[in-house]
């Protein structure tokens, strides 16, 4: 049976359980990082040395790396459909993931950390100012694309998808004033009305 180590209320190990619960794959979530420790252990770190999750275990093969793990398990388990076929619908898939990683995560994480791991006392509203001011035209863009494509890369779901949608799950979370964003709304909704996204994008922030 697959499985997937790390705890829930990190994005990263958001993005693959999403990915495993879209394709119906039977996984066993084990909890690790933060206040579960295990990340650090010997054992651990043998198979991930980073020290971070999510770490996925599929029989003998282990693979570290969020959104590598959310690609794995697509080719792996639904060619053609979550994982596109055409070079070119794949590729495209593959922009707005590595977008997500490389651009609106770091956007949004300030805010984050600031308002959700940070006391109260301590924390910089200029920190926030500044994750906002950073993330907000992101959405736009994201907002705009939407407003002329079902899906992130195109007319279905894909994995671009999932990565691109716990995101959105993080910023909506935080409790900030954000513009309005109706092709966002639509796209959204119809993940969060997916079976799939229970226990995933249901869940508050922590």
């Amino acid at each position: 049976m697959l499985k997937i180590w790390g705890r829930i209320t990190s994005i990263n190990v958001r993005k693959v359980v999403l990915a495993a619960q879209w394709m119906e794959i039977p996984f066993e979530r084990v909890d690790a990082g933060l206040q579960f420790g295990v990340v650090k252990t010997p054992e651990y770190l043998a198979k991930n040395p980073n020290a971070l999750v999510p770490l996925m275990e599929d029989g003998g093969f282990q693979l570290w790396e969020s959104n590598v793990i959310v690609r794995y398990l697509c080719a792996k388990h639904s060619l053609g459909k979550l994982y596109p076929e055409s070079l070119t619908d794949r590729f495209d898939a593959e922009r707005w993931m590595d977008w997500q990683q490389t651009t609106l995560c770091g956007a949004g994480r300030g805010a984050f950390i600031q308002l959700m791991r940070t006391p109260v006392e301590q924390r910089s509203a200029d920190a926030i100012a500044q994750s906002v001011a950073a993330m907000e035209p992101l959405m736009a863009r994201i907002d705009e694309h939407l407003s002329r494509h079902a899906f992130m890369a195109g007319g279905k779901f894909t994995m671009a998808d999932i990565p691109v949608a716990c995101e959105v799950h993080r910023w909506r979370g935080l409790a900030i004033e954000r513009g309005p964003r109706p092709h966002i709304d639509r796209w959204y909704q119809g993940i969060l009305a997916h079976p799939a996204s229970r226990g995933v994008l249901d869940l508050p922030l922590a």
